[in-house]
């Protein structure tokens, strides 16, 4: 058994669960853990809970602390610098003249490595960028190519039902979507009309699956009949 948190680095991002034996946490505390990456500022969306090893991807990374002031004013200052950084990089990307459209920036919290995010249509190489950013800030630099989920989710932008997007507000990861997602729930197959602005099959698609399903098979919801298996809803099939 093993006293875990699961913590974000994101809004809307992917929880992981980091070791907390020796500190007490609970929801939006603000971290500073021991990541793969380095040390990150991270915060706690899952309390501290005991869980058995066989649920948990071992080895565990560990929560280092609770944030202090002086690590708030640390992490404001390289989100301010990282923007600075991304209009540098632009810069250089335009005098290499290469293919790639720069996303975002972040800095590690320890300032150990500086990852650039971008996209591209194919591989680019991108080696004499690498060492010019090196010689301008001095740690380590990594540039990762990014597909256009991902983009739509770190942009932002409001989908087809007004509302922001599923991803950017509250959508952890990405799940496969399917077209026959889309037919099973007698939508239109125009791919207009069911592709979020990325331009892949909307992500809702998914999350709504499993009650379209629940509906033409008749299953129980809750105790109850599946809506939909009296022709409360002419649009499915039943």
């Amino acid at each position: 058994m093993a006293w875990v948190a699961g913590i974000r680095f994101k809004p809307a991002g992917k929880i992981y669960n980091f070791e907390c034996e020796n500190i007490e946490l609970t929801a939006d505390d603000a971290v500073i853990v021991e990541t793969v990456r380095g040390v990150e500022f991270g915060t706690v969306v899952v309390g501290k809970r005991e869980m058995s090893e066989d649920e948990l991807i071992l080895p565990l990374k560990s929560v280092i602390r609770k944030v202090t002031e002086e690590d708030k004013q640390t992490y404001a200052t390289n989100k301010q610098q990282e923007q600075e950084a991304l209009e540098i990089c632009k810069s250089k990307v335009r005098e290499h003249n290469l293919p790639m459209h720069l996303i975002d920036v972040e800095y590690t919290f320890d300032r150990g490595k500086i990852i650039f995010y971008f996209t591209a249509e194919g591989r680019v190489d991108f080696r004499e960028l690498v060492k010019d950013l090196a010689a301008i800030f001095k740690t380590r630099i990594e540039l990762r190519q990014i597909g256009v989920r991902d983009e739509a989710k770190m942009l932002g932008g409001v989908g087809t039902c007004g509302r922001i997007l599923c991803c950017k507000c509250f959508l952890g990861e990405f799940e496969p979507v399917s077209i026959r997602m889309a037919k099973e729930q007698n939508l239109s197959l125009n791919p207009t009309k069911i592709s979020g602005i990325c331009g892949r099959l909307m992500c809702c698609l998914k999350y709504e699956s499993a009650l379209y399903n629940s509906k033409r098979q008749g299953e129980k919801v809750n105790g109850e009949d599946a809506p939909g298996t009296k022709n409360d809803n002419p649009g499915v099939d039943n």
